[in-house]
C-alpha cells in the first residue's frame, strides 16, 4: 500500500477511524452521547496514553491499532474466564474529582470528619469494585483481573495479610494503573465497642503497616462490618484518612445482596466483596468475579477505579 501519495487523505481517513472508534466506545460505556466532545478522543482507563496530535497519520494509525488490540485481548480474556460478555470500558475519569459528602443518616455530631458514603456522586454509568480483609490469597484472582483489566481496590486487615505480604505487593503492581491498598484495621474488631485510644491503635497501626510494607499511607479506610462512631472518624482523621467508603451492594459467587430498596445498581455505587475461597462460600474468587461482572455488564455499567473519583 502506498501511503505517501495522498498525505491529506491519509490523515483524514485515520482521523475518521479514531472518531468512529471513540464514538463506539462512548456508546458502550454508557456515557451521555449529548455531552460535547473536546479535542481528540480520550482513551479509557488502561488506555491513558495521550491521543496522537492531529496531522500525525502514523501515530494515529498506531493509536487505533493499540485500541483495537486491547479490545480484542479483553474479548479473548472474557471468553477464557467464562464471562458472558467482555467488561465495558469505563469512560475517562473526571478532571476534577466530585465533592464527597457523608450519606444522609450516616452522620455523627462531629464536624470536619472524613465523609462516610456508599455511592460516589457521578452521572457516569460506572461502579467501583472493592475487596475486603485479605484472608484468601488466590493467584488466579490476580491473573484474572489483569487479563480482564478490571480495576479494584483492596481494604486490608493485618491479622490476615501478615502471613503473606508478598501476595499483596504483587497485587499492587499487577495492573498497569496499579491496585490501591487501603485500611481495614489491624485486627478487624468491632470499633464502636472500643475506646478512642484502642480505635486509634487499630486504624493508625494499620496505616503504619501499609506504609511500611507497600510504600504509601492510604487515604481511604473502611471500618469492619461497616460499623463506626464519632471516635472512629476522629481517630481515622488523626492519621491521614480522607474518606470512609462503605458499600451499596455486596457480591458473592452465587448471588448479590443490595442495600437499596430497588435491588439495583446506580451510577457511582461501591460494590463490596471479600477475599474468600471455597472453604467459606460457594465458589472461588474467580467464580465471584465472574458473577459480579456478569451482573455489572448486563446492567450496562463499567467498573472504574475508585481512586480516580475519591
Amino acid at each position: 500500500m502506498v501511503i505517501s501519495a495522498h498525505p491529506v487523505r491519509r490523515t483524514l481517513a485515520a482521523a475518521l477511524v479514531v472518531a468512529a472508534l471513540a464514538s463506539a466506545a462512548t456508546a458502550c460505556s454508557g456515557s451521555d452521547p449529548a455531552e460535547p466532545q473536546r479535542g481528540a478522543p480520550v482513551p479509557a482507563p488502561g488506555q491513558q496514553g495521550r491521543a496522537p496530535a492531529p496531522g500525525s497519520a502514523g501515530a494515529l494509525h498506531a493509536y487505533v491499532e493499540k485500541v483495537r488490540k486491547q479490545k480484542a485481548a479483553r474479548a479473548l480474556a472474557a471468553k477464557k474466564w467464562g464471562l458472558a460478555r467482555p467488561p465495558l470500558d469505563a469512560p475517562a475519569p473526571p478532571k476534577v474529582k466530585p465533592r464527597i459528602t457523608t450519606r444522609k443518616g450516616f452522620e455523627t455530631d462531629g464536624e470536619g470528619l472524613p465523609p462516610v458514603f456508599t455511592t460516589v456522586p457521578t452521572k457516569q454509568k460506572v461502579v467501583f469494585l472493592t475487596i475486603d480483609d485479605g484472608a484468601e490469597k488466590d493467584p488466579e484472582l490476580l491473573r484474572m483481573m489483569k487479563d480482564l483489566r478490571i480495576p479494584y481496590s483492596a481494604f486490608l486487615s493485618d491479622y490476615v495479610v501478615k502471613d503473606d505480604y508478598a501476595y499483596f505487593a504483587r497485587m499492587q503492581k499487577s495492573q498497569e494503573s496499579g491496585v490501591a491498598l487501603h485500611n481495614h484495621t489491624l485486627n478487624h474488631r468491632y470499633l464502636p465497642g472500643l475506646s478512642y485510644k484502642q480505635q486509634k491503635r487499630e486504624i493508625c497501626g494499620m496505616q503504619d503497616v501499609i506504609e511500611k510494607r507497600f510504600g504509601k499511607r492510604p487515604p481511604l479506610f473502611r471500618p469492619p462490618y461497616g460499623n463506626y462512631n464519632e471516635d472512629t472518624l476522629r481517630a481515622a482523621k488523626s492519621c491521614g484518612v480522607k474518606a470512609v467508603p462503605l458499600w451499596a451492594s455486596e457480591a458473592f459467587p452465587d448471588h448479590m445482596e443490595w442495600r437499596e430498596w430497588d435491588r439495583d445498581l446506580h451510577p457511582g455505587d461501591i460494590v463490596l466483596t471479600h477475599f474468600r475461597g471455597k472453604e467459606d462460600w460457594k465458589g472461588s474468587m474467580p467464580d465471584m468475579i465472574r458473577r459480579v461482572m456478569n451482573v455489572i455488564t448486563a446492567k450496562g455499567y463499567a467498573v472504574a477505579k475508585l481512586e480516580d473519583y475519591v
